[in-house]
């Protein structure tokens, strides 16, 4: 079992299973996996395609169901947890940043960054006020009033980590979020990404083919044919 800091762990899972049942074969996506991460921890996974990165994220971040295992995440137990209890994990104690940002194409980048803010019923002076400090956070301050597409892709990226943070998760769950952008800019989030764990204290747990982050990471793990383990070998350059 990959080990965080007794006590102060922020996810514990053990033998986290996930099976698919497809017609009249079973998929076994994730098997038996064990793994602790702490507070504060910036965690990368690494893997190829189809090995269980985005299922395990999935489990992590209560948008899917385990099929065996224990699995606690912020003192929410998510096994035994329905599907309202769910809805309200999500919305607490996680911030999503996906491959192909979700961001709304006819607001603004304030707008998309306090979109869950206003779902919360916060209000709406309240609100901008929270966004426009999330998206100084993340280098875009002067940017705020352009749409997604008057934004690169890099930038769009920076607005969807902005909207991820809005709420002040416990957690940070990034699935391949350099993977739809070129080195440079990739390399810019990969910075970023970095800063803000150090910066905010937030956890981040980042699925990726992107090698360079485990550079940033303190902690990585490889995920192969559904098994989770420590990656030992020397991080590149």
């Amino acid at each position: 079992m990959s080990k965080g800091i007794p006590g102060q762990n922020l996810i514990e899972a053990s033998g986290l299973s996930k099976v698919y049942q497809r017609g009249d074969e079973q998929v076994v996506a994730l098997r038996q996996v064990d793994l602790s991460i702490a507070k504060g921890e910036f965690c990368v996974i690494i893997g190829p395609s189809g090995s269980g990165k985005s299922t395990l994220l999935h489990l992590l971040g209560g948008i899917d169901r385990p099929s065996g295992g224990q699995l606690l995440v912020n003192g929410v137990d998510l096994m035994a947890a329905g599907d309202a209890a769910l809805t309200r994990f999500r919305r607490d104690h996680v911030g999503f940043v996906f491959q192909f940002y979700n961001l709304l194409p006819s607001l603004s980048a304030l707008d998309n960054v306090i979109l869950p803010l206003l779902a919360r019923g916060t209000g709406w002076n309240a609100a901008r006020e929270r966004g426009r400090a999330m998206l100084e956070q993340v280098g875009l301050a002067q940017r705020e009033k352009h749409t997604p597409g008057q934004l690169s892709g890099g930038e769009q990226q920076r607005v969807a980590i902005a909207r991820a943070l809005v709420l002040a998760p416990a957690i940070i769950l990034a699935d391949e979020p350099t993977g739809d952008l070129d080195s440079a800019s990739a390399g810019s989030i990969v910075v970023l990404m970095a800063d803000l764990n150090q910066r905010l204290g937030v956890t981040f747990l980042v699925a990726t083919h992107n090698l360079n982050l485990l550079k940033v990471a303190g902690r990585s793990f490889e995920l192969l044919d559904g098994r989770l383990n420590p990656v030992r070998q020397a991080v590149p350059t």
